[in-house]
């Protein structure tokens, strides 16, 4: 009786394919930047001599870009202007949701009460 011939496996030929897991990783990463960069976006809505900086927003890739940009950002928002103040506290929040492991450090000091 003929054997049949084993299955050809080479790990060179998967490379790419990944999980469908992997799949639904990236795409809630994607969504994670695209709702990122709508709020750098929207936070800069209406405020003058802003264009470069939405240049550089809508051509972030990674959410890495969005973090360097966020100084410049703030400050295009600065004052105490009530909006100012509540586009301040939006944009932190995305951040804060994107970059949840950079809160504060926690002190290597502990209470003597």
């Amino acid at each position: 009786m003929p054997q049949a011939a084993p299955r050809l496996f080479a790990p060179s030929l998967l490379q790419g394919a990944g999980l469908p897991g992997d799949r639904g990783a990236r795409l809630a990463a994607r969504q994670a930047l695209v709702s990122l960069k709508l709020s750098f976006i929207e936070a800069l809505d209406g405020l003058p001599a802003v264009e470069w900086l939405r240049c550089q927003i809508r051509s972030a890739e990674q959410p890495v870009d969005l973090w360097l940009l966020r100084a410049p950002v703030f400050a295009a928002l600065e004052g105490a202007e009530n909006e100012h103040r509540l586009r301040r506290q939006k944009l932190r929040r995305g951040l804060d949701s994107m970059f949840q492991d950079l809160d504060e450090p926690t002190s290597a000091f502990a209470s003597l009460y």
